[in-house]
């Protein structure tokens, strides 16, 4: 057969066969930021911060990839991601979603560069299943807003029960005892 003789033909044929099937069955996913967002509309969004106990609508979307928040914190479930000039990084919120798998309480401790407003980005592991997630509108409540571990440190649940404790005062200082065999030669 001709075809298996010749490298460059097996090379051309190979080449022109990968390409015309990407051409012909490349799939193109809509972005999910656009999928399910109603018209545009000229109201300006209310960008302030809520107060504790608001319940406030948002738009959802959740991500999968990463290792570390922006915050240096593992990623794991419980984490959200959010525009820290609406909600503070360390608030703490009640989300409630149509499913009820993603339902619960998470913690801001992710922000990103297309989570801006009213947007909520929702960590999950699995990349299909975030995929599935697509966007959704969701309700909050804002339990806690904003928490700074570094700016906190933390006391002992026993240090109400004895009081505070004295002020150390350091040691005196004294002077080294001196070797009597190298005081006298």
């Amino acid at each position: 057969m001709m075809l298996a003789r010749s490298f460059w033909l097996k090379a051309a044929v190979t080449t022109v066969a990968a390409g015309s099937f990407v051409w012909l069955y490349e799939v193109e996913f809509p972005d999910s930021k656009f999928a399910t967002l109603p018209p545009h509309s000229d109201a300006v969004p209310d960008l302030s911060q809520p107060p504790v106990g608001a319940r406030i609508t948002f738009g959802a979307t959740a991500y999968c990839k990463g290792l570390l928040t922006s915050t240096g914190v593992a990623v794991q479930h419980g984490i959200v991601a959010a525009d820290p000039a609406i909600i503070p990084i360390g608030s703490v919120l009640k989300v409630e979603v149509d499913d009820a798998r993603y339902s619960g309480i998470y913690t801001v401790l992710d922000t990103g560069p297309q989570v801006r407003g009213r947007e909520l980005d929702i960590y999950i592991w699995n990349c299909n299943e975030a995929l599935n997630f697509g966007r959704r509108r969701i309700h909050l409540t804002l339990l806690r807003a904003g928490w700074d571990p570094r700016a906190t440190t933390p006391r002992p649940s026993t240090s109400g029960l004895f009081g505070s404790p004295e002020p150390r005062q350091p040691l005196p200082a004294r002077p080294l005892p001196i070797d009597p065999q190298e005081a006298h030669p």
